[in-house]
């Protein structure tokens, strides 16, 4: 009996009664149990009950020996000798109990029997849809969101796992369920009191989960982001409120709650202007998820989930941040201002660029020259932090070190992101990033990123260009530079490059092209000389796309005003025709929407937002 009991106590260990201790797919999933959990949850049909209430939590070879009393009181003839596990389980008068019944069991008054219920029903709901919605039919849900508070460790965590099984999936009234019974409160309390590791994982995969459904995001802020923050972002960030002498800066810790909890805020930070807002004034944030990065890049680990999950919170946090932060009014620059234009003068001859050659051909040092090629930063009296941190000039350097380090595309294109969303809008930081780009050497790193297979990395980076082309030197480097991959990247009307990239990619190029072209004849004779007008042409003619047309037509109608470059046309076989603008187009903006600072939104099963 003693070495049955071992037994079934070491494989209860691997079984859905320890769940954490298991390699997961993913932070929120538990996998099946290779022992079935409804073992301790057998109904007898005729008198097995005291068996069932001697169980003792986490001591199952006291519940096996109580079996085994239990059996032979019932077989009086076998008393004499073992009876097997097996014997009892093939006896007619036993059954699995059906799902109501161990819902029903979920508020028996012996805590054994809850958390076996508990663990049972995680084991159940294991990708299991219809059995998740029977839960929750059934009215199970609340009395799980009940237990989350239960004194009991082992309670409130089988409880939780089960919860978070049932969060997990694309039937969002799951989530809804668990909201409407004030579950997401629950959790986050219990995040608060436990300091069990399993527990904490259970509670930030749960929310993780809950955090993908758009109306329950502005929930988990208001009861959890400061809780989330101060109990796992900043502790496993590694960054430190108040340094001294004998408190230092950290190392990240890339545990699996720091994922969940990254993952979590990841999402809700993609849920509107309030919820930004929310994140960017959360107290030691900001300063936590970019300290984050930087131990990523310095020990070379830019490639997990979490680096992930924290330039994607930085990337949404910088959207629109010309226009939402407190003061960006007291920042704003004329629009007329933001292009000079180039004026007469002399060519420095020997001037190397960012490219680490000579200036490009057609540079001219004018009336804007002085200003776009010098950084005059505003004087800090006081260390940069918070919220303040985002639009740093500082920050170019780690966003580019991740372009060059990365290897997963939603990191880079998440960085790209970043750099699109600081270079946008008509303020003066975003000038200041624009020309740091430039001086750390960012836009061949960019460029390189346009020869990408990642179709939204190729996006992020057209459009990051783009933004970048308002500084009039960007303008002329990437026209220089950057020309040739942009048009490579283009279809030859109908038939698409070996890459084929999405609509939304090739509209986002053409009118990254446009930005490049625009008051830039000398950019514009570059596009003609890297054989870009015949894809325009091709585009314009046959393309079933009314966006890629409208967007190719403008360019074409922007080469065509350049008077001085029509000879150079016509020699190569164009003539007026071919640069025609349908009706529908004209009076038609130069971009769309889709140049425009982008944030991500929730995509795809693993309950965590793909990158935009």
């Amino acid at each position: 009996m003693v070495s049955r009991a071992r037994q079934m106590t070491s494989s209860l260990g691997a079984c859905g009664i320890n769940q954490g201790k298991l390699p997961l797919s993913f932070p929120y999933l538990s996998p099946p149990s290779p022992l079935n959990p409804s073992i301790p949850l057998y109904f007898f049909r005729g008198g097995y009950e005291e068996a069932l209430m001697s169980q003792v939590d986490g001591d199952p070879i006291s519940f096996f020996q109580a079996m085994s009393r239990a059996q032979m009181l019932q077989f009086p003839h076998k008393r004499s000798s073992m009876v097997s596990l097996d014997s009892i389980r093939k006896d007619p008068r036993w059954r699995d109990p059906n799902l109501s019944e161990v819902i029903t069991m979920l508020s028996h008054p012996m805590d054994p029997v809850k958390s076996n219920a508990a663990a049972y029903l995680q084991h159940l709901c294991y990708e299991n849809d219809r059995i998740k919605q029977d839960v929750r039919q059934l009215k199970g849900v609340p009395v799980l969101v009940g237990l989350l508070d239960h004194p009991k460790a082992e309670v409130h965590r089988k409880a939780c796992g089960a919860l978070r099984n049932i969060s997990y999936g694309k039937d969002h009234h799951n989530k809804v369920a668990i909201k409407n019974c004030d579950g997401i409160p629950a959790l986050v309390r219990l995040l608060r009191k436990s300091s069990n590791m399993e527990v904490t994982e259970l509670v930030t995969g749960t929310l993780w989960n809950l955090s993908s459904h758009e109306p329950l995001k502005m929930m988990v802020i208001n009861h959890g982001l400061q809780t989330l923050t101060d109990e796992v972002i900043i502790p496993h960030s590694g960054w430190r409120r108040d340094l001294t002498e004998h408190s230092r800066p950290q190392e990240t810790e890339w545990t699996t709650v720091f994922k969940n909890t990254s993952g979590c805020l990841r999402n809700v930070s993609s849920d509107g202007a309030e919820a930004r807002q929310r994140l960017r004034e959360c107290e030691g944030l900001v300063d936590a998820l970019l300290h984050a990065l930087q131990s990523a890049v310095a020990n070379k680990e830019t490639d997990n989930k979490s680096v992930e999950n924290c330039v994607c919170i930085l990337r949404n946090l910088s959207y629109h941040v010309h226009k939402e932060v407190p003061g960006a009014e007291r920042f704003q620059e004329p629009v007329a201002n933001q292009v000079p234009r180039s004026g007469s003068g002399g060519k420095k001859k020997n001037e190397a660029d960012c490219f680490g050659g000579k200036k490009p051909k057609g540079w001219r040092n004018g009336p804007g020259d002085k200003k776009y090629g010098t950084l005059d930063l505003p004087k800090r009296t006081q260390p940069t932090k918070g919220l303040e941190m985002l639009y740093q000039p500082e920050v170019v350097r780690l966003y580019l070190s991740l372009l060059t380090r990365s290897q997963n595309h939603n990191t880079l294109e998440a960085a790209a992101g970043a750099l699109q969303n600081l270079a946008a809008g008509h303020w003066a930081w975003s000038s200041y990033i624009r020309a740091t780009v430039r001086k750390e050497k960012g836009l061949p790193v960019l460029v390189e990123l346009l020869r990408s297979d990642g179709d939204k990395v190729v996006r992020a980076v057209a459009i990051a260009l783009r933004n970048l082309a308002i500084d009039r030197r960007n303008k002329d480097l990437i026209g220089s530079y950057a020309m040739r991959d942009l048009v490579s990247n283009l279809p030859s009307g109908q038939q698409r490059p070996a890459k084929n990239l999405e609509g939304d990619t090739v509209v986002a190029i053409l009118n990254t092209i446009h930005e490049i072209i625009s008051d830039s004849p000398e950019n514009a004779r570059g596009l003609i000389q890297g054989h870009g007008i015949q894809k325009l042409v091709a585009i314009n003619k046959t393309s079933q796309s009314v966006r890629e047309t409208k967007a190719a037509s403008h360019v074409l109608q922007t080469v065509w005003a350049y008077k001085d470059l029509r000879n150079s046309l016509y020699k190569g076989g164009w003539n007026k025709s071919h640069f025609k603008v349908s009706h529908g187009m004209l009076g038609k903006a130069a971009y769309d929407d889709i140049t425009l600072p982008l944030m991500e939104k929730n995509q795809g099963e693993h309950e965590t937002v793909a990158s935009a």
